[in-house]
């Protein structure tokens, strides 16, 4: 609990800018839902065939899981990755409650009221605005109350896509085994989910009939509540208090020249290496006067998707993924091999620009604890593989799904795991493994969190992984700006400096950013 305290009181800041990004997205989101959603319910209730197809629209947009749904958004010229992808996606969540409980609020209205309207000479439009959405308005209110809570959960997913908000959090605290981060994300995320749910409800209590005696009083509940969510806002953008995260600069807006030369959009994968990667190739290009827009954190292909669809200029990659994962070939062990030929198909097929190499190599690691590793001497893979038909596995759904990943690897060495290997969250492998839920899993060589948890690399005596060599991936047109940071960043990180970089951030907690500008600092260049 202490721990926690100091964490709060160290990131506060950072806290309320996450929150102040969650709140945009989720009042965006339902507001839009709201101007959508409301119109079509009124009109379901006056052209009645139009609701199973509209109402089955929106019951789809309910089962589509968030991330393939930020995922098929993305590629959209006019969406890309960060807010805009979320807020569409959100929108879309919330509108089946909304246009749901409007079509059933108008139409729960008992017909002699309708009736005493139209002898009254009532038109149809004066009868829904002062009849019909008056007596609806306390079903409606349920339905968007419904809408934010969903909005409020679903928003934590759109971290995973540049979008910002308090999911920033929970998944930096999966990558990092940080629980203090993941809870103050989801315990930020709870209270506002619930804060939202009592506030609307007050104001939806006002208008149910028997309750108008108290309607005010509730109406002045709710918009305290909406109001500490301004103050939450206002707060946040205190110059003083200011952190750009997540989709936006993660370094202070003032140190970038006003005079910048251009912008690059610089993106990141969603772990901790790529993340620093990235941001010591934005600090470089900052300090040659380029403006930066930061795209960290996206999930899957995402990273390369966004450069073809020109959401990002360059985002860090390997050399063995770019040429399996994306190229589809089948794995090589030469390194120089899989550069050249990942460098020029990429140039052909992509009209993209790799990189000279980093410098070091961040390869399929095959982990067990150490204990297990001492108390049984095992140095290989092959060590293992007799003691492995009664271990339970887990491996990360990319390792799951590549070429050169899970049935080569248990084909190449002869694994017979009596258990299906659990598949999962690669940053959560680490902590079952660590935990004693699994007993072998798939990680990344340069990981910091290797020697934090006391975990063994087994030697792939086999040689069955490719080479994964770092590299930056560049868009065409953005190459010649970058070329001067690529000359620099060649052979430049040696493995040694790279488990320490993502060991400090891993392991001890220090910021991608601060970590990167301490590296910076002894870069030497001839």
């Amino acid at each position: 609990m202490t721990s926690f305290l100091e964490f709060l009181r160290s990131n506060w800041p950072e806290l309320l800018v996450l929150t102040r990004e969650h709140i945009f997205l989720v009042v965006v989101s339902t507001g839009l839902a709201i101007v959508i959603g409301v119109p079509l319910g009124i009109l379901l209730t006056r052209v009645k065939p139009l609701q199973t197809p509209i109402l089955g629209f929106a019951n789809i947009m309910q089962t589509v899981p968030s991330l393939a749904l930020f995922g098929l958004l993305i590629p959209i010229s006019f969406i890309g990755i960060g807010a805009r992808a979320a807020i569409i996606a959100l929108a879309l969540y919330a509108l089946l409650p909304v246009i749901r409980n409007t079509v059933t609020g108008i139409l729960g209205i008992d017909p002699k009221i309708r009736e005493a309207a139209t002898a009254m000479g009532m038109t149809d439009g004066q009868m829904l605005r002062m009849v019909e959405l008056p007596l609806a308005m306390p079903v409606m209110l349920t339905g968007i109350r419904i809408a934010v809570v969903i909005c409020v959960g679903v928003a934590t997913v759109a971290a995973a896509v540049g979008a910002g908000g308090l999911g920033t959090y929970i998944f930096r605290g999966l990558r990092q085994n940080d629980n203090n981060l993941l809870i103050a994300g989801a315990l930020a995320s709870a209270l506002l989910a619930l804060l939202c749910d009592f506030g609307i409800g007050q104001i939806e209590q006002s208008y149910r009939i028997g309750q108008r005696a108290s309607g005010a009083s509730r109406k002045v509940v709710g918009g305290l509540i909406a109001a500490a969510f301004v103050a939450v806002i206002g707060f946040s953008f205190i110059s003083n208090f200011t952190f750009d995260v997540s989709d936006h600069a993660a370094t202070p807006r003032s140190v970038i020249p006003e005079n910048t030369k251009g912008t690059i959009r610089v993106g990141s994968k969603d772990f901790t290496e790529s993340i620093i990667l990235a941001e010591i190739l934005a600090q470089m290009l900052e300090k040659q006067g380029i403006a930066v827009e930061r795209h960290f954190e996206l999930a899957g292909n995402l990273p390369h998707n966004s450069l073809l669809s020109d959401q990002i200029d360059v985002y860090p990659e390997y050399t063995g993924t770019a040429y399996t994962a994306i190229l589809k070939h089948k794995p090589l062990t030469e390194p120089q091999a899989v550069y050249d030929e990942t460098k020029n198909e990429y140039a052909e097929k992509f009209d993209l620009v790799v990189s000279p190499q980093l410098g070091f190599a961040n390869d399929f690691a095959i982990l067990v604890r150490g204990d297990v590793a001492r108390k049984n001497n095992l140095k290989t893979i092959s060590d293992a593989v007799p003691l492995a038909r009664n271990w339970q596995a887990g491996f990360g759904q990319d390792f799951m799904s590549r070429q050169d990943g899970y049935p080569g690897f248990v084909k190449a060495y002869g694994f017979e795991f009596a258990r299906q290997p659990r598949e999962m969250d690669l940053s959560l492998t680490y902590r079952a493994l660590q935990s004693g839920e699994l007993d072998l899993i798939a990680g990344n060589s340069t990981d910091g969190l290797i020697s934090a948890l006391d975990l063994f690399q087994l030697a792939d005596d086999k040689h069955y992984f490719p080479p994964y060599q770092a590299v930056l991936i560049a868009r065409q047109d953005a190459a010649g700006t970058l070329q001067e940071s690529f000359a620099k960043l060649a052979n430049a990180i040696t493995t040694d400096d790279m488990r320490r970089m993502n060991l400090e951030v891993d392991g001890n907690k220090k910021s991608p950013r601060d970590v990167a500008a301490s590296w910076l600092k002894g870069l030497r260049v001839n």
